[in-house]
């Protein structure tokens, strides 16, 4: 009996160290399920069957702003969105889980989160309904991002708009230059930074005879193997200057005027245009022009001569004595045939200019014996006014240069006579000569009239004169100073002035030294 009876008290010790056993064990489990939801690092909450919350992690007190005491005891619906929360409890409560249901919550500040919400049922071992977790993920950096990537894909979309609009104008641009260049009236060249052809247009094919397939793509080294394009190509590779405007004859009937101008693309050259214009028909018009003006100076020239011989045997006394009222209307009518005469030897040289056959009788000489011959003429002259003129030599002597010394003459003659024409009575005039390594240089300063600014860019064109001289009713044809130029440049040199209204005017010519003679006779 009594072994029976110890018997079952270690049945019952046995027994109960099991209970203890599994009673630890499940403390241990609560344990852990409780560190985990604490530690869970999504915002979690434990929402009864009626709606009351009965648990929340840390996760979610930091997100609602709730300390726990605050939010336990609390209505879901206080929290969160009550019209959506109503969803997902009654889906949960029938489903027994809710997953990703769009769920905001509202925090204690009343500040709305948007965010992503699953939920799952929580029974007891009787299988009664506790309630159910809530977890809940915070869409809001997501929201946020995809509203910008949304912006980001219309301001994509705005842009891809815009080019294709920009490429569209682009493309209705480039086919309108494109036709304005093939129906130019001008032939049209374009090279491109390394000076290979990129472009030409159908009026400059028809003035080469050549197709632009032949020659696209091609250096201005290999066009010149080219026949038609031999003249072109000289000029080109002849010219230093980025901007130019020459003459080129193609053929006897077509003659064209071309311009250079440099391409730039934010001030850096990419290129050149050459543009060709026909002249033909110009030149044509001024030969016929020349050979008229040549023609009719001719025809005068001869009458006018024996008008003045006449006139001169009347002066003399060679037909016979005259009163001297007849004297002074002789006089009057003399000077007035040289005036024209003066004027038909003009016209006739600058026929001689624009034919290119003015300078014909070069000479190794030296400049100043000229200027000083052309200083002491026209002494008389400066006396006559009570102007006094100077002449201001070198202190070494000049070198020589090849010069045609009636044409030189002429032409510092022109400028001396202008000084002291436009100068007042106790003006002066001072003619300066100096050497310079390369040029002999001459300056004419007066203390004249001046040129009016605004006028200043006509001085040397043709029948030019200045309105404050014409108001002085002095006499003048307008043809010397671009009689002198044409002469200065014939020479190779260069001339220039300064000038103002009111205080006088410098003229300076420069022309080179050179020993021997080369390329003298030119074109104009």
């Amino acid at each position: 009996m009594a072994v029976a009876k110890g018997k079952k008290e270690r049945i019952r010790r046995g027994e109960e160290d099991k209970v203890s056993i599994l009673l630890e064990d499940l403390a241990s489990l609560e344990s852990y399920a409780r560190d985990l939801f604490s530690f869970l690092p999504l915002p979690v909450c434990l929402i009864s069957a009626i709606g009351i919350i009965l648990d929340a992690n840390p996760s979610f007190e930091e997100l609602s702003g709730y300390r726990l005491e605050e939010i336990i005891g609390k209505p879901a619906e206080e929290v969160f969105d009550k019209g959506r929360l109503g969803e997902i409890s009654k889906q949960t409560l029938e489903k027994g889980f809710v997953r990703a249901e769009e769920l905001s919550i509202f925090t204690k500040n009343k500040k709305e989160i948007l965010g992503s919400a699953s939920a799952t049922l929580r029974k007891t071992e009787e299988g009664e309904i506790v309630g159910y977790f809530l977890g809940f993920f915070n869409l809001a950096g997501i929201k946020k991002r995809e509203k910008e990537l949304r912006e980001t894909q219309v301001a994509l979309a705005n842009i891809l708009e815009d080019v294709e609009e920009a490429r569209a104008k682009a493309e209705e641009e480039k086919n309108k230059t494109g036709a304005i260049i093939i129906n130019l009236t001008d032939g049209i060249l374009v090279f491109g930074e390394e000076d290979k052809l990129s472009l030409m247009n159908p009026l400059a094919e028809k003035f080469f005879d050549i197709k632009a397939r032949d020659l696209i793509d091609r250096p201005i080294s290999e066009l010149s193997t080219f026949p038609t394009l031999k003249p072109l190509i000289k000029v080109l590779t002849e010219e230093v200057g980025e901007i130019f405007r020459k003459e080129v004859s193609l053929k006897k009937d077509l003659t064209l005027e071309m311009s250079a101008v440099p391409v730039l693309r934010k001030k850096e050259r990419i290129g050149n245009l050459i543009i060709l214009h026909d002249i033909t028909r110009e030149k044509l018009v001024e030969k016929m022009k020349t050979e008229f003006v040549s023609l009719a100076a001719h025809q005068l020239r001869t009458p006018l001569s024996a008008i003045k011989w006449t006139l001169k045997m009347l002066l003399d006394g060679d037909l016979g004595k005259i009163t001297e009222e007849q004297r002074d209307f002789i006089t009057k009518t003399y000077q007035s045939n040289e005036r024209m005469i003066t004027l038909i030897n003009n016209l006739l040289d600058i026929t001689r200019i624009e034919e290119g056959r003015y300078i014909y009788k070069p000479a190794l000489t030296e400049f100043e014996p000229i200027v000083q011959f052309v200083v002491d003429s026209c002494k008389g002259e400066a006396e006559r006014k009570k102007i006094k003129i100077e002449f201001r030599k070198p202190k070494k002597k000049s070198r020589r240069a090849m010069l045609d010394i009636e044409k030189i003459r002429l032409a510092v003659e022109n400028l001396l006579d202008n000084a002291i024409k436009y100068t007042q009575a106790g003006g002066r005039v001072i003619v300066s000569l100096k050497n310079t390594p390369k040029e002999i240089e001459l300056s004419v300063k007066d203390s004249g009239v001046g040129i009016p600014k605004d006028q200043q860019g006509r001085v040397f064109a043709k029948f030019f004169r200045g309105a404050n001289v014409i108001r002085m009713a002095t006499e003048g044809t307008g043809l010397g100073l671009f009689i002198t130029k044409n002469i200065i440049e014939a020479h190779g040199g260069r001339i220039w002035f300064e000038s103002e209204e009111g205080k006088g005017t410098t003229f300076y010519l420069a022309l080179p030294i050179k020993e021997e003679f080369e390329g003298f006779l030119r074109e104009f």
